[in-house]
Formats: structure tokens, C-alpha cells, sequence
């Protein structure tokens, strides 16, 4: 679902795919498939059918030359264009290989380089289809080729058994150099989609504190122009005596105090936001967890200094980061748990520690090697979870926060509170999932010189 919305599905990461980089890449073959038949045929004297060779590395050639002045430098090639393309390089060094001694060739294995390619940038069907053709053509090289003869007239031939390691070691290279590259890919784009949510999270975040901040300044702005507009038509409606000019001026004066109202509700929440760039630490937490109060569960927080900590609760910095990736914790905690999620606080000289619990049924124990990664698709097997209906999966949220969290400086935990094999009634109130955050205190710490800024000086407009 985050895939698509996105934009990065497989469809079009096989649109990713540009022409001119094949081009160069099989301009470099050419060069290589050219010198090796020098070679064979000037220095090793070895007799091979020199006019069909040069043929098979023409028709390279003219492939090349047809796809540079046919199609823009820009070309990106689709799906079904991408898998002709590898079907014909595939073909291409079978036939030449077919020319130079079939598997005796030690240039073989050559040909798990388009499968692989296409394992990386292609969907998984097109990646099957050419790893079959691949193997069809290495068994139909091991028993239909043209021997390499010496200068003597001698056939070279491998012993059969080292034929048939070669060819079974093709085999095993395309499905295993196939399924890894696939694997290492998949990964890597779940990631790069993974990472751009995440920034796409986090710049949202930003928007609304700096949106914040300018709806303040605004009101501020504003406010002298309306008091005096105010202050003007208080004045009107004392001293004139037409009863419609006076109205016009009282309609005027309560304008005014409307504008003033709307802008005093609008400034209210944004110097909150601006000066939230140092808060409690309990605003934070609060600020966090306030879209989830209404959500039919009971959300406890509770804050407690640590062993030799200050009874003062900390001022910490009000980050984007921080903000959303707690948010999101609670978020996972509040859609998991049964009927309450406990958020504690905790500080000491050298750390701030928040530890989220709910009651819910807990991490699934297979998972928590996962947990963390973007793309887990279930919370647990089977059936779609009844509470979360439509859900796709927690991965890509709990991966969010937590690379924000660490962004800002943060470890996280993740384990269950609660034995899941104990009985239902043997299982505490806090049973369920606990995530643990812990930073070092210098790290998100707010030094107090820096809540508001410097004073600006008042000045009285005449």
C-alpha cells in the first residue's frame, strides 16, 4: 500500500532501466568477445570457424548501432523491451559459444550475466523466464557444438565429468546468482522506499512546526493594527451623532475584536509550538500521544526520576523527529492493546528513558529479529487482525520511528512483558508489547538560554 502510493512499484522500477547503459555494457562484451577470438585464432593457433563468429559479434554490433541512432540517449526501456533485450544477448553468446567449443569454452559462465542483471532490475516473472531460457541454452550447448581444434588438428575435450560439472555449475550460478541478486535488490528498494516515507514523515512534521511558527508571528504582526483600528472606531462611535455612521463604526469596532479573538486562538497555537523547541518533557510526551486520547483506550503516563535523578523533570528539544517517531510508538501500542497503554517516564544525570507498554497479546516471539526492518507484512500469521481491518502491516511505521528516535540519539528495545505460553489469568495487567527509548541525556537535553531568544525591545508606535 506505502509501495503504491508512492509510486515504486515493480512496473515501474523496470521502467528504471536505460538503454544506453546495455549499449555500453555490450560494447565492452564485443571488445572482449573480439579479443578472445584474436587470441584463440592468432596466438593459441586454434582452429575455429572464423566468418560465423565474427557474424555472431556483428549481428552485436549492428544491434548497437541500430539502438544508438534509433532511440533518444535518454531511452529507458520497458519490461517486455528490457527482457528482449537480455533474450538477445542470452542467444548471441550461445551462438558463438555453439561456434567455440560449447561448455569446453571457458567463457561459459558468461552467460549468467543477463540473468543476473534481470534479477535486479526486472520483475520476478521476466527473471524466470530468462533463467529458463539460460539453462535450456547451456543443456542444449552440452550436447550440440563444434569441438576446438588445435593447429594440429586435435580435438580439445574436457573429461566428460568435468562437462558436466561445468554445465551443472552453470545451473546452480544462474538460479543462485538469480535468487540472490532478486533478494539484495528487493531489500535495497524496500529500504530507499522505507527511508523516502520516513523523510517524507519527518518533513511533514517540520511543515506544521514551522507553519506553527508563522501563524504566531502573524498574530503578533497583526495585533497593533487592529488595537488601533479599534481604538480609532471606539472613538468614532463617541463622537458621531448620525445613527448610521455610528452603527458602520460599532460594526467596525466588533469586527475588530472578532479578528482579535480568531488571531489570539491562532497565536496561542503557534507560540505553544515555538516555544515547545525546549519543553517539559511531560509536554512532549503529551503533545505525542494527544491524537490517540479519543481512541477508546486508556493512555497512563507517568514520570518518576531515576535513580539519583533531580525531582525536576527535564526540559528537553522539541524535535520533529522525536514528536512524530513517539507518536508513532503509541500509535502501534494504542492499536494493539486491549484497553490501556502506559507510557513511563524516566531520567537520571546521564539518561532520559521512556518505556511503552500495552496490554495487548504482545510482539509475535518469531518476529523480533524483524522488528524494526520496513515491510514486516504481519503482526501475526493467518488472518488480517479484526482490530486493525485493512491493515497491511507495522514494519514501515516502526521502522519510522525508530529511525527517527535514533536520528535524535535514541536505543530502542523491543520485548513482550508477559510469558506468552502463561494462562489468561495468570498474565499481569502490563502483558503485552514493550518498546523502550532510551537517550543520553546531553543529547536531547535543552539548555534554558535557548527556550525563547533574546528579548526584543518594545517600541510604542505614535
Amino acid at each position: 500500500m506505502m509501495r503504491a502510493s508512492l509510486g515504486l512499484t515493480h512496473d515501474t522500477r523496470s521502467a528504471w532501466l536505460r538503454l544506453r547503459t546495455l549499449i555500453v555494457l555490450r560494447w565492452f562484451a564485443i571488445a572482449g568477445q573480439l579479443g578472445a577470438i584474436a587470441v584463440a585464432h592468432q596466438y593459441l593457433g586454434l582452429q575455429i570457424d572464423l566468418g560465423m563468429s565474427l557474424v555472431a559479434v556483428g549481428a552485436s554490433v549492428i544491434f548497437n548501432l541500430i539502438a544508438v541512432f534509433v532511440f533518444p540517449a535518454n531511452k529507458r526501456l520497458s519490461e517486455s523491451e528490457a527482457v528482449l533485450t537480455f533474450l538477445f544477448d542470452l542467444a548471441q553468446l550461445a551462438f558463438l559459444l555453439y561456434l567455440t567449443g560449447g561448455l569446453h569454452n571457458p567463457f561459459a559462465l558468461l552467460i549468467l550475466a543477463p540473468v543476473t542483471i534481470s534479477a535486479t532490475a526486472l520483475r520476478l516473472r521476466s527473471t524466470l523466464f530468462l533463467g529458463a531460457a539460460a539453462i535450456a541454452l547451456v543443456t542444449l550447448l552440452s550436447f550440440f557444438y563444434l569441438p576446438l581444434r588445435l593447429a594440429t588438428g586435435e580435438v580439445l575435450r574436457s573429461p566428460a565429468i568435468f562437462e558436466f560439472g561445468s554445465w551443472f555449475a552453470i545451473v546452480i550460478g544462474v538460479v543462485f546468482l538469480g535468487f540472490y541478486s532478486r533478494r539484495v535488490t528487493t531489500e535495497i528498494h524496500s529500504m530507499a522506499d522505507a527511508l523516502l516515507a520516513t523523510q517524507m514523515a519527518l518533513a511533514r512534521e517540520q511543515k506544521l512546526t514551522d507553519l506553527a511558527g508563522v501563524v504566531a508571528a502573524a498574530a503578533h504582526e497583526l495585533g497593533t493594527p487592529l488595537a488601533t483600528i479599534k481604538l480609532v472606531s471606539s472613538e468614532m462611535v463617541d463622537e458621531l451623532e448620525n445613527p448610521e455612521q455610528r452603527a458602520d463604526a460599532e460594526l467596525i469596532r466588533q469586527q475588530a475584536d472578532r479578528c482579535r479573538d480568531i488571531l489570539r486562538s491562532m497565536g496561542r497555537a503557534g507560540k505553544d509550538d515555538l516555544h515547545l523547541r525546549q519543553a517539559p518533557l511531560a509536554a512532549v510526551i503529551s503533545e505525542a500521544a494527544e491524537p490517540h486520547m479519543d481512541r477508546g483506550k486508556q493512555i497512563h503516563v507517568q514520570m518518576a526520576p531515576g535513580p539519583g535523578g533531580d525531582d525536576r523533570q527535564p526540559s528537553i528539544r522539541r524535535k520533529p523527529e522525536i514528536v512524530h517517531g513517539l507518536r508513532n510508538l503509541i500509535q502501534n501500542a494504542v492499536d494493539f492493546a486491549d484497553a490501556n497503554v502506559w507510557i513511563d517516564a524516566e531520567w537520571t544525570d546521564g539518561t532520559i528513558t521512556l518505556r511503552i507498554v500495552d496490554d495487548g497479546e504482545g510482539f509475535p516471539p518469531h518476529l523480533f529479529g524483524r522488528i524494526g526492518d520496513p515491510f514486516v507484512r504481519r503482526r501475526s500469521g493467518g488472518a488480517d487482525n479484526p482490530r486493525r481491518p485493512g491493515y497491511e502491516g507495522m514494519g514501515l511505521g516502526l521502522f519510522i520511528a525508530k529511525t527517527l528516535l535514533e536520528r535524535s540519539g535514541a536505543e530502542l528495545a523491543f520485548a513482550n512483558a508477559a510469558d506468552p505460553f502463561l494462562l489468561a489469568s495468570e498474565r499481569p495487567d502490563r502483558r503485552g508489547a514493550v518498546v523502550e527509548v532510551s537517550w543520553p541525556r546531553d543529547s536531547i537535553a535543552a539548555d534554558r538560554e535557548e527556550a525563547i531568544g533574546a528579548n526584543r525591545p518594545f517600541t510604542i508606535l505614535s
